[in-house]
């Protein structure tokens, strides 16, 4: 298609797209999805112990939770306490290269706590770790 200028001259129309706005859109749900990422991944309310050693979690594994009032969680999906150990033999292929970590409440009684820890371990699971948070606010290996 032609089209002629104030004057007189004869120029085509383009006929490339402008990717800009596509860029500036991928770029702008960019930031939103960085951010909102790491709300959507802590839902359970759980206040960890402090303590000097913390070990930085860097792959995604399994976490069970128990909040303050001892509700258990194994990822994000609530669960009953009696019940770990058969959800944890249906979800896990091979138990003894498997990595388990505890987020238990500091106000958490320690029976509560046993007792995960005892079915983790009836479901053939040995590599369990605790997950706590730095007292200073660095992380030491």
């Amino acid at each position: 298609m032609a089209f002629t200028t104030a004057n007189g001259r004869t120029q085509t129309s383009l006929a490339d797209i402008n990717i800009t706005p596509l860029v500036d859109v991928v770029l702008v749900l960019l930031i939103i999805f960085m951010v909102t990422a790491p709300v959507l991944q802590s839902g359970i309310e759980v206040n960890v112990p402090r303590t000097r050693t913390v070990k930085e979690i860097t792959e995604e594994r399994t976490v069970i939770s128990i909040n303050k009032k001892q509700q258990v969680y194994l990822g994000n999906d609530p669960v009953n306490i009696n019940e770990i150990a058969a959800k944890l033999k249906q979800k896990i292929r091979d138990p003894q290269h498997q990595f388990i970590f505890i987020r238990a409440d500091q106000d958490v009684p320690f029976g509560a706590f046993a007792t995960v820890m005892d079915a983790v371990k009836s479901s053939g699971i040995t590599n369990v770790s605790i997950v706590t948070q730095p007292i200073d606010g660095n992380v030491k290996h």
